[in-house]
């Protein structure tokens, strides 16, 4: 009876050490989790602020290339339009003249012999200037000029207003495209650029994000034909209503891409475009704003025929409001 008393004795001793044991295990372990947990969070917060980073790089970036693209487009007809002024400033003595003398022979004070030597005089003065057709065609062209500056700027204030606002809200798409289409006029002025907006339901998201998707798609399909001049650059951009979302499509006739430059188009840092604004990081922001937006993307290309890509971002249907034409 004393042997069979000492056995389970025995036994309820080595469970017990193995219960303190377990226990002690999983306090190890759970402190353990605790610990991995807390380098998770620390993991987690710091890629959100790589991610962050790699925006703003990227932003920035653009914001060169949209600086040069700008500054052409200003300086280029601002130039002829100081060409022209000056031009008419050499004029203008001539206008003068002319309507004084003119004035003189209505008022009797000349009569049409002098009237007429008065003018052969200023002919021979100005003989340069003394086409009129010549001075409307200069204040036509400085006028289209001004006007043309005047867009650019219209431009560059609607870019500043996509670049200001950090909130999501409801936002037209297609309304987007259009506004980084005319800040890209410069960019994209030796391109065919084929559009199809339809009607989409408002999403919602990032103002300066979604601004942000298609400057870097379009310069991406840009920079892929600037080597295909001899069949010509066609961008065909679209935003259309698919699957309770709203797909946005670039296509474009470049080079295309192999199956390793495919392969490599979201990793940071990765590019083809051998050029000082060219970080590598452009379609891997695409792919974060994506994701942050809830949203997919597909790229589909062949080399040497040209590449598409289609952006897809999700709908609130329940909130959605469809925009009146």
């Amino acid at each position: 009876m004393s042997t069979l008393t000492d056995d389970y004795k025995q036994a309820f001793l080595d469970e017990q050490q193995k219960r303190i044991a377990a226990e002690q295990l999983l306090a190890d372990k759970s402190q353990l989790l605790v610990v991995l947990n807390g380098e998770l969070t620390k993991n987690v917060a710091e890629l959100s602020l790589y991610q962050q980073m790699f925006v703003q790089a990227d932003k920035m970036a653009s914001v060169g290339v949209l600086s040069c693209s700008i500054a052409h487009e200003i300086n280029n007809p601002l130039s002829y339009v100081i060409s022209n002024i000056e031009s008419l400033q050499y004029v203008s003595p001539l206008l003068s003249k002319s309507l004084h003398y003119n004035e003189q022979f209505l008022n009797g004070q000349l009569n049409a012999g002098q009237f007429k030597n008065v003018l052969v005089d200023l002919k021979k003065q100005y003989e340069l200037a003394w086409n009129g057709h010549e001075i409307y065609s200069q204040l036509s062209e400085s006028l289209d000029g001004l006007k043309r500056i005047k867009q650019t700027v219209h431009n560059l204030l609607n870019l500043s207003q996509f670049t200001s606002t950090h909130n999501k809200q409801y936002l037209d798409v297609s309304e987007v495209a259009g506004s980084a289409l005319g800040v890209l006029q410069g960019q994209l002025k030796y391109c065919e650029i084929k559009t199809n907006f339809e009607q989409v339901p408002l999403i919602w998201g990032e103002l300066s994000s979604i601004h942000q998707i298609f400057v870097e798609l379009l310069l991406n399909a840009q920079q892929a034909c600037e080597h295909e001049l001899e069949k010509g650059t066609i961008i065909e951009l679209s935003v259309t209503q698919q699957n309770e979302g709203v797909c946005i499509k670039v296509k474009d006739n470049g080079c295309g891409m192999d199956e390793n430059t495919q392969a490599h188009l979201f990793k940071p840092f990765f590019t083809t475009h051998k050029t000082a604004h060219s970080l590598g990081i452009g379609m891997t922001v695409v792919n974060f704003i994506l994701q942050d937006h809830g949203g997919k993307i597909e790229v589909s290309s062949t080399l040497g025929t040209g590449t598409t890509i289609c952006c897809w971002l999700p709908v609130k249907v329940q909130e959605s409001v469809i925009n009146p034409l």
